[in-house]
């Protein structure tokens, strides 16, 4: 027979669990950066940019569809690893087991 009620504290925890998670995005700072590091972007757990930082060389004006490129990949690389953040920790606090698909934390 199921147990119904253990069924249901489990559930409640899960959303516990993934509430605390969800204000713990809020915290998390994850940089990228491109061209050597002449460009940084830092974003939050929930993928908003937060800072940028461009080093002085690219602040000319013959330079200005590179620092674009820069500013993209930068963006591209603090998401990749903000993706690899939030797969450990789900599956810290899943135990391993699978999300349902189109189930987003951000």
């Amino acid at each position: 027979m199921v147990d119904f009620l253990g069924l249901m504290k489990q559930a409640t925890e899960f959303k516990s669990k993934m509430e605390a998670m969800q204000a713990e995005l809020e915290r998390i700072e994850i940089e990228g950066s491109a061209g050597g590091d002449l460009l940084k972007i830092t974003m939050s757990g929930k993928g908003e940019v937060r800072a940028t930082r461009i080093d002085d060389s690219l602040v000319k004006p013959d330079q200005k569809g590179v620092l674009e490129d820069l500013f993209v990949a930068a963006h591209a690389d603090a998401r990749r690893k903000l993706e690899a953040v939030l797969q450990e920790r789900m599956q810290a606090l899943t135990g391993g087991l699978p999300l349902p698909p189109g189930l987003k934390l951000f």
